[in-house]
């Protein structure tokens, strides 16, 4: 069993599965419009100061599904040799394009690293953003993918290929294949169907 993943990576990793299979054979969009992307927000308190009463607007829905883009292109490259998610199969930014877009948006606030050391444990590090920044969702979702991608856990990284899956996840155990055990199962079943098909 693996350490649970840091802040970064669950903010990462959350973001990246705001794109998902519907149920019906296409890829859903949680943040396609502003009020998907307030309900995100909202079900991720502590992302943003006084999240809980964040609206989205256009140009914040417009950097933030651009930070999404970049981090999934990024996620891609991560998986390597492994194939992409199949959602990104067809629509990778080249790496350059995606870092760019990437660095870009977490510039957007200026961070100053802070040091936090409990009685119990050793010391951390994280960056906050610095005296007087204001607020921006998608330069901390920069910020997160960043930190995942330059971590311990990227290591971990690996886009499920279950039929109809689009969903990247960490690998807990040497044998896990699949994002989840519904994946497995629908893996299983293609997979007997396909023998069948050959041999009848």
């Amino acid at each position: 069993m693996q350490d649970l993943p840091g802040a970064d990576t669950r903010i990462a990793l959350d973001l990246v599965l705001t794109v998902r299979h519907d149920g019906h054979g296409s890829v859903a969009d949680e943040l396609a419009d502003l009020a998907g992307l307030t309900a995100w927000a909202g079900d991720h308190p502590g992302i943003v100061p006084d999240g809980e009463r964040f609206t989205a607007d256009a140009a914040t829905l417009t950097a933030v599904r651009d930070v999404r883009a970049a981090a999934r292109s990024l996620f891609a490259r991560a998986v390597r040799p492994g194939e992409p998610s199949p959602a990104d199969a067809g629509r990778l930014l080249p790496v350059p394009e995606a870092l760019g877009r990437l660095n870009e948006a977490a510039a957007r606030i200026p961070t100053v690293p802070v040091l936090a050391w409990g009685d119990a444990a050793a010391p951390v590090v994280r960056s906050v953003p610095a005296q007087g920044a204001r607020a921006d969702l998608a330069a901390v979702l920069a910020q997160a993918v960043i930190g995942f991608l330059a971590g311990p856990d990227r290591q971990r990284l690996r886009a499920c290929h279950a039929p109809r899956c689009v969903r990247y996840f960490l690998k807990e155990h040497p044998r896990q294949e699949w994002c989840k055990p519904s994946c497995g199962n629908r893996a299983r079943v293609a997979r007997h169907q396909e023998r069948h098909r050959r041999t009848g």
